[in-house]
């Protein structure tokens, strides 16, 4: 049997997997792994909206889901959150960095130089000035 979790980010991928939003019984149908209580899933489902994962919309009699962002900002907040629960994040970090491939070091890489624009144009704006939240973020 599934943890909650797992079963969080098995409902989560069959979501996203969908070119429209589905009813819980769509859901359940295509979570073929396991038999699951049609009351399962809409349960994870009602969990899922009011952490702000998914969003719903009433059809008729049946509520209809749909994931309320992309898989990728979804596993980016699981790395903050992680993150944030380091009490050595740059330790963290250097680990994480260490263990990518030269093309994932590469798309980092070249995300910081995004960022390190975005924030040299913000401060430019606001007098040369940057605010705390921003210093020291991306540094490697």
């Amino acid at each position: 049997m599934r943890r909650s979790g797992e079963l969080e980010r098995a409902i989560m991928d069959a979501l996203w997997e969908a070119q429209e939003p589905r009813t819980a019984k769509e859901v359940l149908a295509a979570l073929t792994e396991e038999k699951l209580a049609h009351t399962t899933v809409i349960t994870v489902l009602d969990r899922l909206t009011r952490k702000g994962l998914a969003r719903r919309e009433r059809v008729g009699r049946s509520w209809r889901y749909a994931p309320a962002a992309s898989r990728e900002s979804y596993v980016s907040s699981l790395m903050i959150d992680a993150l944030g629960r380091a009490t050595d994040r740059e330790a963290v970090l250097v680990h994480f960095a260490h263990s990518m491939s030269g093309s994932e070091a590469d798309a980092l890489r070249s995300a910081l130089a995004t960022a390190d624009d975005a924030d040299d144009a913000d401060g430019a704006n606001e007098g040369g000035q940057s605010g705390e939240a921003g210093q020291g973020r991306h540094r490697a």
